[in-house]
Formats: C-alpha cells, sequence, structure tokens
C-alpha cells in the first residue's frame, strides 16, 4: 500500500500524518540512516533539486557517524528520533521503548519523532517527552520492498503524493538500489507540477489542530 486511507490518518489524530494542503510544498523523509554509502548520495540529490528534506535517524547509527548528522544539519535538512535500535513498539515494553528514546536523543537534537514500521502504542506515544511530535506518513515509497523495480516504487509516491504529503524513503542499504533509482524520478516528477519540497523544521510550533486534520 503506496497510500494510507483517511480513515485510519483520522484515528489517530494525535500523529501528523501530513500537513495543510493548501500551497505547494510537500516533505521527503528518509528512515533508518545515516549510513555512509547511501546517505551522502541522497544529500547529492537532494542539492541537485534544492530539496530540504526530513531524516529520521536511528540512534546507534547517529552514535556511529556524527559527522553525517553534522552534514545533514549543515546542509539545512531536520533530522527526527527513530528510536536507538529500531524497535518495534507493539513488541516492546513501554517503559524499555521510552528508555531506547531516551538514548537515542544522546545523538539525535529535535523533537520530531517517528517510529520504527509505524508501530507504537497509544501509551508510548503519550509518553514521549514534553515537546516531541509523532510524524507518520500519507504516502510510503516501499524502496525496502526488493520484489518491486524502482520505477514501480517512483510510480506509486508520483501517483499519490499532493501538496502538504509526507512521502517515506529509506536511507538504508537495504532501499539503496531502490530509493537511487526512484528518488530522481519523483523529484524530477514532482518538480515538474511546481511542488517543492520542505523539511519538517519547526512543525513543534504548530497547534495539532492545523496538522493532520487539515
Amino acid at each position: 500500500m503506496f497510500h494510507v486511507p483517511e480513515t485510519i490518518v483520522r484515528a489517530f489524530p494525535a500523529r501528523v500524518w501530513h500537513l495543510p494542503r493548501a500551497g505547494q510544498a510537500l516533505h521527503l523523509t528518509f528512515d533508518d540512516g545515516p549510513h555512509p554509502e547511501v546517505t551522502p548520495l541522497v544529500l547529492d540529490l537532494l542539492d541537485q533539486h534544492r530539496a530540504k528534506a526530513t531524516f529520521f535517524l536511528v540512534g546507534e547509527n547517529a552514535q556511529r557517524w556524527p559527522e553525517l548528522v553534522s552534514a545533514l544539519r549543515a546542509r539545512g535538512h531536520a533530522v527526527g528520533n527513530h528510536t536507538h535500535n529500531h524497535l518495534d513498539g507493539w513488541r516492546t515494553p513501554t517503559h524499555l521503548y521510552l528508555q531506547n528514546i531516551d538514548q537515542a536523543r544522546l545523538h539525535v537534537p529535535g523533537t520530531l519523532f517517528r517510529p520504527p514500521y509505524g508501530r507504537a502504542t497509544a501509551r508510548q506515544v503519550r509518553g514521549l517527552p514534553k515537546g516531541f511530535r509523532t510524524i507518520m506518513w500519507d504516502v510510503l515509497s516501499r524502496d525496502y520492498d526488493r520484489s518491486l523495480a524502482p520505477e514501480r516504487c517512483a510510480a506509486g509516491v508520483l501517483r499519490h503524493a499532493q501538496p502538504g504529503s509526507i512521502v517515506v524513503f529509506h536511507d538504508s542499504l537495504k532501499a539503496r538500489t531502490n530509493l537511487l533509482g526512484a528518488l530522481p524520478r519523483v523529484l524530477d516528477g514532482l518538480a515538474a507540477r511546481g511542488l517543492s519540497f520542505e523539511s519538517l523544521e519547526g512543525l513543534e510550533a504548530l497547534p495539532h489542530a492545523s496538522l493532520a486534520l487539515a
């Protein structure tokens, strides 16, 4: 499934699924990095389109490659917390899950959070540090799915993305082939529609009422 149905969006209003549809901006996001063999290539592609994005970083990866975290910030991109060890919230006790997020905070700045696999319980979301926003998505590239060709991943994004969309890619080794094949097509195709690419920097200051249900 490339697109999240609106019924799911409305069932979980405490989570941000997309931003207001007015305007011409949408929001590319990248999960599971940073990785030295993939993230720099993504940064170069984004630079070519003057695109800003948001990277949800696994804490242990950020700890291992802090220079990549610095590079992301220096090039104008936002970063978010993706737990320290890429935990599945449905399979992890709440206290351990929240401890893992706190551990990632030592290496990942900011107050944006995305649960790995999109799986976090209501209790876990309520237990997030003060000021944190749980960022989901309304368009999924499925670049991690090796049964799909890059062209199929790109087509799914191009079909469903619209102003305000939050689109998920992965800057990981597993997704590398599909990511690097699909991302240029997506950037070119959406730019041709007059859309721009903005990070989620500053999202924390917006009230919930102006976000997912807008």
